[in-house]
């Protein structure tokens, strides 16, 4: 696992290397322009000829880029539907050129409408903006399922990734503070396990392709998004423990998008934590191992 944060690009692309190197990251996600604004920016070969040069001597092993917030691949609106599909090829090809291990994307909502048809619109954008770029893998993002955002269940990611062509580009990102509220109980290592298997029936693990771990400030199956950091909301240490040593989850850039203890975004003692977190569930799936063979041993010798 490759474990890192959410790091802001401000000054050049090539600083956000830095800025992830300054907090133990081995993973960093960026956002390849404001996420409130639909204005993209004017990145050229020298700034991608920096990035690449950064990234070669430094820790980061993994660049996620997240899609601006604005993006509404479901919308009926042709003036929303033209700059979501716009912005996304953009994003699509600033991943390309540095690299990225994916472009992560918020698929959708609804709104009041028909769910299936939104479904439907999302995947004819996500096509058009595969079909216009090239390499870069595009991950869709569980959601927490408030209001009529898409991806609130594996069964509608499936859809989504139907819809779009099922294409060997296309993968998923699962984010646990999500999982939590859209009703998946990841809080312990069985129930962890138990998700991640549906995931595998409906999905198939070769379509996860990155992670987001964020604690939650609401509780199971609240349907709310709001992000505690890590350790201290619903999941607590235990639950993110349980994330971070899913075995399933090996080889995975895993960032986190938190507050942060100052409200800036996560920090290195954040990031360290992950790290120190994934170490103790590990060894408490061990002792858990050790502790099933035992019993199988005394339940043959009975």
């Amino acid at each position: 696992m490759l474990i890192g944060a959410h790091v802001s690009p401000a000054g050049g692309l090539y600083k956000a290397i830095g800025r992830g190197a300054e907090r133990g990251c081995e993973a960093i996600q960026i956002f390849n322009q404001s996420p409130r604004m639909w204005r993209p920016t004017a990145y050229g070969e020298d700034d991608f000829a920096a990035f690449r040069d950064a990234i070669k001597p430094s820790p980061i092993k993994a660049v996620l880029i997240h899609a601006v917030y604005l993006l509404n691949c479901a919308s009926d609106d042709p003036e929303i539907r033209d700059k979501s599909v716009t912005s996304l090829i953009q994003s699509l090809r600033i991943g390309a050129e540095i690299g990225a291990a994916g472009v992560v994307l918020h698929p959708g909502s609804a709104k009041q409408g028909d769910v299936g048809e939104a479904i439907a619109r999302a995947g004819a954008v996500i096509k058009e903006a595969l079909a216009e770029s090239e390499r870069c893998p595009l991950h869709l993002e569980d959601t927490a399922g408030a209001g009529g955002t898409l991806g609130r269940s594996f069964a509608e990611l499936a859809a989504l990734l139907g819809a779009a062509g099922g294409g060997a580009r296309l993968g998923v990102c699962l984010d646990s503070c999500h999982l939590l509220a859209s009703g998946y109980d990841i809080r312990t290592p069985q129930g962890l396990r138990e998700t991640i298997d549906e995931f595998d029936r409906e999905l198939g693990l070769k379509r996860l392709g990155s992670l987001h771990l964020n604690d939650s400030q609401t509780p199971l199956g609240s349907n709310r998004d709001r992000h505690a950091n890590v350790g201290q909301g619903e999941l607590g240490e235990h639950g993110c423990a349980a994330f971070l040593s899913e075995p399933r989850f090996e080889k995975l850039p895993l960032v986190i998008e938190t507050q942060g203890p100052k409200g800036d975004g996560p920090s290195a003692e954040e990031v360290q934590l992950c790290f120190k977190l994934r170490k103790r569930g590990q060894a408490a799936r061990q002792r858990g191992a050790g502790a099933a063979r035992t019993r199988a041993r005394r339940s043959k010798s009975g």
